[in-house]
């Protein structure tokens, strides 16, 4: 049998040094030959110069211009891919920038923290998705974008500094303090855990990107971005709270963290505690429903807190029930609201045609359908985060046509006397207005705008 160790043995002369790299070594960390430094060239331009050059369109520099940074990505774990990230300083950046190119294991030739200078002429410069970078050029459907410079000219353009390498140190932030010139950078985040619904998750699905969710202890979140492709890809997610470091990337107005290794996570502290953030109160309620007779497109609901403080509506919902249905036929979720003291939230099924019509926009726009899109005869209630029953319009089960609940091209105007929901419809609270008169209500179908007030407690 002919071993590898055998084959070594035999190789020709010619071939042994080759052969010997890419078939002897027992693996993939085997040490490259030194790699030349560059003392000649400086900087002669900044990154905000740079961008500044761009108008639009991705374009070819043909100025003999110079930038410098220092790498804070490494290849080396797997979780970046022909990409090299930099940063303007080692220590509090002012900017960072990007460069694609088209080398393999570039951490052997560009490790964090060496210095690097790139000559800009005859690279490309573009933008995508908010983020610019710098580096070859590909076409598609005619579209001309950056792509990875092809590593044939690699040493045309990118350098290593004669310097030695720097400890980079990381930028400390909030995760609800990031910043734009902050993209590319490296930085780092404390007192962060991993979302417990994940817990149980690796970091990536096998040859998948795949997105993790950093939370802390505020209910603040960050997107955790992996690639499946990682050494790490397989590891469990940690299970404490600590700090994380990483280079900072962003789409448009989202941010995303990509860590170095799993060297970059320090959890050692216990998980945050459980956050109360999600309130119940009977001071909520139901204050007006609009169906007029001349605009469906102007219906409402309204809702009243009649509190002397600001109340969050996270985990609240207002359920609509179709006619006689006793299965909920619609919801709307409340939860993105603070309803603020002795103030109304007012919610349309049409936010343009309320704003035309009352002029001024809606606080929630939703769709047709919704508990908001009532045509009079169905029946609603407000639920708190627990599940509760807070405030009630109309008897689930009733149809509302011809009872004390139709407000058909009409309106149900709470009584400013009320200041509390109610879980059971109570039609004295209420001054209900519709084409009818039926059990006790008022036959005068109502007009908009002019017999309505969204927005004021009357």
């Amino acid at each position: 049998m002919v071993t590898k160790a055998s084959i070594c043995q035999k190789a020709p002369s010619v071939l042994f040094g080759l052969f010997l790299l890419f078939a002897c070594v027992k693996d993939k960390n085997f040490d490259l030959p030194t790699k030349s430094c560059s003392t000649d060239l400086i900087a002669n331009t900044t990154y905000a110069e740079v961008k500044a050059l761009y108008q639009d369109e991705t374009f070819q520099i043909q100025d003999d211009l110079i930038i410098e940074g220092y790498v804070v990505s490494s290849d080396e774990a797997g979780n970046f891919f022909s990409v090299l990230y930099f940063q303007d300083s080692p220590v509090d950046p002012k900017e960072g920038f990007q460069i694609e190119l088209d080398v393999r294991d570039s951490h052997l030739f560009y490790p964090i923290g060496s210095k690097i200078i790139i000559n800009l002429k005859g690279l490309y410069l573009g933008r995508s998705k908010g983020v610019f970078k710098i580096g070859g050029v590909f076409t598609s459907f005619g579209n001309v974008s950056v792509g990875r410079l092809p590593a044939a000219i690699v040493d045309n353009h990118i350098f290593v500094s004669c310097e030695e390498v720097t400890d980079m140190v990381p930028t400390s932030i909030n995760i609800t303090d990031v910043e734009e010139n902050l993209t590319n950078t490296l930085v780092r985040l404390n007192d962060v855990e991993i979302l417990e619904e994940q817990l149980s998750e690796s970091f990536a699905v096998p040859k998948e990107e795949t997105e993790r969710t950093l939370t802390n202890c505020n209910d603040n979140e960050l997107i955790l971005v992996n690639s499946g492709f990682s050494d790490f890809q397989a590891e469990l997610l940690p299970q404490e709270n600590g700090s994380i470091t990483g280079v900072l990337l962003r789409e448009n107005d989202n941010y995303f963290l990509a860590i170095r290794d799993l060297a970059d996570i320090e959890f050692d502290n216990e998980r945050c505690a459980d956050l109360v953030d999600e309130f119940t109160a009977t001071t909520i309620f139901i204050s007006e429903l609009a169906d007029p007779d001349n605009n469906s497109g102007a219906r409402f609901v309204e809702l009243y807190n009649s509190d002397e403080q600001a109340l969050s509506l996270k985990g609240w919902m207002l359920r609509r029930y179709t006619n006689d249905n006793t299965e909920v036929s619609s919801t709307i979720d409340l939860s993105a609201f603070v309803i603020a003291p002795q103030s109304t939230l007012v919610v349309s099924p049409n936010e343009a045609e309320f704003e035309s019509v009352y002029g001024f926009a809606p606080d929630l726009g939703v769709g047709t359908n919704s508990p908001a899109d009532s045509n009079g005869d169905d029946n609603l209630e407000l639920i708190d985060p627990f599940g509760t029953v807070i405030d009630t319009f109309g008897i689930v089960g009733e149809d509302g046509t011809g009872t004390d609940h139709e407000f058909e091209d009409g309106r149900a105007l709470r009584r400013v006397e009320i200041t509390e929901g109610n879980p059971i419809y109570t039609s004295s609270e209420w001054i209900v207005f519709n084409d009818s008169g039926d059990s006790g209500t008022v036959n005068q179908p109502q007009i908009a705008p002019e017999d309505f007030s969204p927005g004021l407690r009357d």
